[in-house]
């Protein structure tokens, strides 16, 4: 089964990027599935994220990690295991 991810970005962001170069690297070990989303299409979004970007949430628990995160702290939220945020 499927992890799905919603990534929360927006345009010309190099930590956006490495995020999601960070995410097509571990979808050759894990199975999952990530929605990208341009925050500057939702006001909401865009003011509860601009600062935190990029932000990765796991649909199914809702739990988020917020930048800098890295290869092991995605792992964490995959296997849903509690980290800092």
């Amino acid at each position: 089964m499927s992890i799905n991810l919603i990534l929360y970005s927006t345009s010309h962001c190099h930590l956006c990027e490495q995020a999601e170069a960070l995410l097509l690297k571990l979808s050759l070990e894990y199975e999952l599935e990530w929605t990208t989303v341009e925050i500057l299409d939702n006001l909401s979004i865009y003011q509860a994220y601009e600062v935190k970007i990029p932000v990765l949430i796991r649909v199914d628990t809702k739990d988020e990690i917020c930048w800098p995160f890295n290869e092991e702290d995605i792992k964490s939220l995959l296997v849903n295991i509690k980290i800092k945020s």
